[in-house]
């Protein structure tokens, strides 16, 4: 669900207010339909505020002054809404209080605590480099007037090295954050969902020994790369993650993680649910092992297994659109099967392979003209061409049986092709099926199926902090400082999770995305007031929300300082 801003002109008047929209899948394809109205909320709201972060300006007595009004000005406007929030962020998950018990001040000029709370704000807020935050975005944003550190103070060498400081608190910094969280939202950590993916550096990366060349997710095989390993809970909070050589393999990552996760936080109570990438055999062998209960996808070519299900009339309707069956094997013993069949991912495959058969025909089309016309004919070449052809449409390859002759009379040659029947029945009785296995067998279908797609948690998590965190591509060198920079990315994503909990807490949907944006329009500048006397009044000023703005501060319970008291 997400947001949806609306303006209404009524009686001469401009009403502001969101619309929550949901997407929904039918039979003619995805549609939006409203589930509420936002609106202003009376009085001071339904939920209890919080105290503001930062020390408002003292409220006193109004103090009268003679002002020359051709001299007021207003002097640097800085980001000040998604620092604000963040900051908010920081207390709600108890982030700010670790940090500044883990990493008190000493010696050093500037705390560590407060350096490595720069570093995950702005991941969360601008994402970029060291050295951007230190010239650029520290300065133009308000976090100098939220911890009182002046800007010329920061520089990249400092943030570096807090990033050396933060690492060593990973474990800690996980299960804080597992407990902090849990106790907020009410959170159960009996699903627990895990997957893999890669981000990949820009440079050789030559002093970190984990930076190899493997599968790229980020279709870059020419750069080396990181494996990343992420458990998270049904609601896609993250419970910890690992990071693995870039050239591992994702069935060899699944016994050390659920290992990791169980002996930090016990085996009771916990169902694993991975995709059919990291399943073998001795990983099902592991996960059966009591008191272990999985849930996993497999190979499409264990569907031969249940052909004669997928011909059977014993379908059940679970949801429109999606229809599963509960089978079971002897050959697999206690082991319960869901074989599922999706509408939209059966025309999707069927669109798939039908553009790949297209354009296998058309080069073939194309190869054979080249020989009638007596351009093509050395043999060796024409079967090159075709292995070539056949390996870039390797989804549709097998169906095909292809053959080169070369013609008695004039040495020309001709191609001939025929598709396998066989083959294409079995690939358009298998369109949009895919089957999961089990060894809890006391639950439903349904209930299963539901439990599996959950992995879409774990895949948008990739996906955020891949594109709103900007966790590729790795800058960074030392093998110390990449996993400094990835722990950072998990902390920012931390706080983008919290508050989509908290959305979803206060009916606001459960996509921060537009709460960061509408929220992060809100500015902070200087006010300078020229008197009478010949002096000056500088006042450090909130732009006022909207109306818009207050509708979302309202329900999640915020409210804005008018004005900060001036520090330095």
């Amino acid at each position: 669900m997400y947001l949806r801003k609306l303006t209404r002109q009524k009686d001469g008047k401009s009403h502001a207010y969101w619309a929550l929209v949901e997407s929904y899948r039918t039979s003619r394809g995805p549609r939006q339909r409203v589930v509420s109205y936002l609106g202003e909320l009376d009085g001071s709201g339904d939920i209890g505020a919080d105290h503001a972060v930062l020390t408002p300006a003292e409220q006193q007595q109004p103090l009268w002054k003679t002002v020359n009004l051709h001299g007021v000005r207003a002097e640097r406007t800085r980001e000040f809404g998604a620092v604000w929030l963040g900051w908010q962020l920081c207390q709600r998950v108890g982030l700010l209080d670790f940090l500044r018990d883990k990493l008190p001040s000493g010696k050093e000029e500037i705390p560590w605590a407060d350096l490595a709370l720069i570093l995950i704000l702005a991941r969360l807020c601008h994402p970029s480099s060291e050295l951007y935050i230190a010239e650029h975005f520290y300065g133009q944003s308000a976090l100098p007037d939220v911890l009182g550190i002046p800007p010329d103070k920061i520089n990249d060498d400092r943030l570096y090295r807090a990033l050396d400081k933060l690492l060593p608190h990973k474990e800690t910094l996980e299960k804080l954050l597992k407990d902090r969280l849990g106790s907020l939202f009410k959170l159960e950590y009996d699903l627990l969902l895990y997957d893999i993916t890669s981000t990949y550096f820009e440079g050789e990366a030559e002093q970190n020994s984990q930076a190899q060349r493997g599968y790229s997710r980020d279709q870059r095989p020419d750069c080396k790369q990181v494996c990343i390993a992420l458990v998270v809970t049904r609601d896609g909070l993250p419970l910890g993650y690992d990071i693995f050589d870039g050239n591992t393999q994702d069935v060899t990552t699944l016994q050390k993680m659920v290992e990791t996760i169980e002996k930090r936080y016990g085996q009771a109570d916990r169902i694993w649910v991975v995709d059919r990438g990291m399943v073998s055999q001795e990983n099902l062998k592991f996960l059966a092992q009591p008191p272990r209960r999985y849930i996993v996808g497999t190979p499409k070519s264990l569907l031969k297994k249940f052909q004669h299900h997928l011909l059977s009339q014993n379908w059940q309707s679970i949801r429109e659109g999606l229809e599963v069956q509960y089978c079971t094997s002897p050959e697999y013993g206690q082991e319960v099967f869901i074989l599922c069949r999706s509408a939209d991912r059966q025309a999707k495959e069927h669109a798939m392979a039908e553009r790949f058969h297209q354009r296998v025909q058309k080069a073939l089309l194309k190869l054979q003209k080249s020989c009638v016309q007596g351009r093509l004919r050395e043999l060796r070449i024409a079967e090159r061409r075709i292995g070539r052809l056949l390996e870039r449409n390797s989804r549709v390859a097998r169906f095909y049986n292809i053959t080169v002759q070369q013609e008695d009379d004039d040495r020309r040659l001709s191609i001939h092709w025929t598709i396998n029947q066989e083959h294409q029945t079995w690939a358009e009785q298998t369109e949009g099926c895919y089957l999961l296995r089990s060894n809890i067998t006391e639950w439903s279908a349904d209930d299963l199926w539901s439990a599996y797609v959950q992995l879409s948690h774990a895949e948008a998590a990739f996906r955020i902090q891949k594109s709103d965190l900007k966790l590729r591509p790795i800058w960074h060198q030392k093998k110390e400082r990449v996993q400094a920079h990835i722990l950072v990315c998990f902390l920012a994503y931390v706080l983008w999770k919290a508050l989509a909990q908290i959305c979803k807490s206060k009916k606001l949907g459960d996509e921060p995305r537009k709460i960061f944006d509408e929220i992060g329009r809100i500015q902070l500048c200087d006010v300078i007031l020229p008197t009478k006397e010949g002096t000056e009044i500088k006042l450090r000023c909130v732009t006022k929300p909207d109306k818009h703005q207050n509708i979302l501060l309202q329900r999640l319970g915020l409210k804005i300082p008018d004005r900060l008291t001036i520090t330095h």
